[in-house]
C-alpha cells in the first residue's frame, strides 16, 4: 500500500470517479494518506461527491505520473473520529483553512478490499490488494 500512497503524492493530483444516479461523476483529488495501516482520502459533508460516496461507497481513483498510472478500485468507508481527520488535516496544513477536524463538514473515507493496478506501455501491469 505504500507504494500506492507515494504514487498518488508523487503524482499530486489523482481523479476521484463515483457515481450520481446512472451518471459516472470524475473530479480532481489531492489526498491520499495513511492512518493506522488504511490509504484515506478527505472531502467535506456539503459536496455532491460525499452524497455519491454515501449512496454507493464503491470507487475508483486515477492518476498518471512519469508515463505510468495508477488505478485503485474498492469501497470507501467513512470514519467519524476525530483522531482520523486530525491526522488528514495534520498532514495536509494547507485544508486548514477550509476545514476542522471537529467542524462537521470534514469527512475521511478509508479504503476497503481494495484493488491496485499499476499500469504503463511499457510493461505488464502490476497488481496490489489491500
Amino acid at each position: 500500500m505504500q507504494r500506492v500512497v507515494d504514487f498518488l503524492k508523487a503524482a499530486n493530483t489523482y481523479y476521484l470517479a463515483t457515481v450520481d444516479g446512472d451518471q459516472p461523476r470524475v473530479r480532481p483529488f489531492g489526498t491520499a494518506h495513511v492512518f493506522e495501516g488504511k490509504l484515506y482520502i478527505q472531502t467535506g459533508k456539503v459536496k455532491d461527491v460525499s452524497k455519491q460516496i454515501h449512496a454507493n461507497p464503491k470507487v475508483e481513483i486515477c492518476a498518471f505520473n512519469n508515463g505510468e498510472w495508477l488505478r485503485v478500485a474498492g469501497e470507501l468507508v467513512e470514519d467519524e473520529r476525530i483522531e482520523a481527520k486530525q491526522s488528514m488535516l495534520d498532514a495536509y496544513p494547507s485544508l486548514q483553512g477550509m476545514y476542522k477536524a471537529d467542524d462537521g463538514n470534514t469527512e475521511v473515507f478509508y479504503f476497503k478490499n481494495a484493488t491496485a493496478t499499476f499500469s504503463s506501455f511499457t510493461k505488464a501491469p502490476e497488481v496490489v490488494t489491500f
